[in-house]
């Protein structure tokens, strides 16, 4: 049987920390909690986990107290978590289920992450994440904010789900103004390029953000995943200038880095939609619809798009062309993708009314 440090850093997260704690401790064997300067009642109730919680002074860099939450790790594996993760029960006994049989020749176990939800639960937006890492290895995280750690040695991908389930709606400037702070004294390498660009994005700086996703685009040695996401991202941003042609110019050059993916030929189906041009986008949306989710990337998937999305943006543009048949098809396989889903029961209601 393995052994499990889980090494967590936190900050002012009394909202939060119990609840994740609660979820995880019964698949540990010692919780690290280091702390970056709370002023709420976070270490109290870390004290209820834990009495191995240890200070240290934020310096605007995420890898650095992860680095020194690791240190403190003496288990055969370590487990990182952020406070506003959650572990299922189900997943919480495949951890443990784990630890049993686990093969220590493997020095990475990648998790899937789930960070978006729909309205009954169901995960929509995963990817997988280094989650369980050999302490004997001695990994180490990178890049002040959005750190990683690189996969080096044996790596396994295994069905285990971490949640991420965020306590805070509005987006903070903060990783916008570390990066700003980062670039005064260095060249960004191109994944912090690509961050730095997302988080402009992120903060409404659309203009600005244009310019440094092209400017990563262009950029050698970047991960083929990172440029497909940039890609998107850009084509959203002209999205919101209404330069439809840009952004339709955007997302066919993510073929160029790999087969197509549902989330892009939605994308695509949906400009063609803004454009009131809904044979065009009809096209598109049954492509996504028709094409399989590949999980054999460490790339980042939007679950709905070759379901329920395609489903039901192609029962409002058959609406649209006046096909009420084919729109009630469709509107009737979104609802088996999400039953309770308010745009199908909305549908629903409409469509019922009017003759075929």
């Amino acid at each position: 049987m393995a052994s499990i440090s889980l090494c967590m850093i936190v900050k002012n997260e009394e909202k939060v920390l119990d609840r994740c704690l609660k979820s995880i401790y019964k698949a540990c064997d010692e919780i690290i909690i280091v702390d970056t300067g709370s002023t709420d009642s976070t270490i109290d109730i870390a004290k209820k986990y834990t009495n191995k919680i240890y200070q240290f002074e934020w310096v605007d860099d995420f890898s650095k107290a992860r680095n020194y939450s690791f240190s403190k790790a003496t288990k055969d594996y370590i487990l990182w978590l952020d406070a506003d993760d959650v572990v299922s029960s189900v997943n919480l006994k495949k951890i443990i289920d784990l630890k049993d049989k686990i093969d220590f020749s493997v020095d990475i176990y990648m998790f899937k992450y789930d960070i978006l939800f729909d309205e009954s639960g169901k995960s929509t937006y995963s990817y997988f994440r280094e989650r369980l890492l050999k302490r004997s290895v001695g990994y180490i995280w990178k890049d002040p904010v959005h750190e990683c750690i690189e996969l080096t040695g044996s790596v396994e991908k295994i069905d285990i789900a971490i949640n991420h389930k965020k306590s805070v709606e509005k987006y903070s400037n903060r990783n916008l103004l570390i990066y700003e702070k980062l670039l005064i004294n260095n060249k960004l390498t191109p994944r912090q390029q690509f961050y730095y660009a997302r988080e402009l994005y992120y903060n409404s700086k659309i203009n600005k953000a244009i310019k440094e996703f092209k400017k990563f685009l262009k950029s050698d040695g970047a991960w083929v995943e990172n440029k497909i996401s940039a890609s998107i991202d850009l084509a959203n941003c002209f999205i919101l200038k209404k330069d439809y042609l840009s952004a339709l110019n955007c997302l066919i050059e993510t073929f160029k880095f790999s087969t197509p993916r549902a989330e892009v030929l939605c994308l695509i189906g949906k400009i063609y939609q803004f454009q009131n041009n809904y044979y065009e986008a009809i096209i598109w949306y049954k492509l996504a619809r028709n094409l399989d989710v590949d999980l054999t990337t460490n790339g980042f998937y939007n679950l709905d798009s070759n379901g329920f999305i395609p489903c039901i943006e192609l029962c409002v543009c058959y609406y649209r062309i006046g096909d009420i048949v084919s729109a009630k098809y469709y509107n009737k396989l979104a609802g088996k993708f999400k039953p309770n889903n308010s745009s199908y029961l909305h549908n629903k209601e409409f469509l019922d009314n009017i003759k075929d």
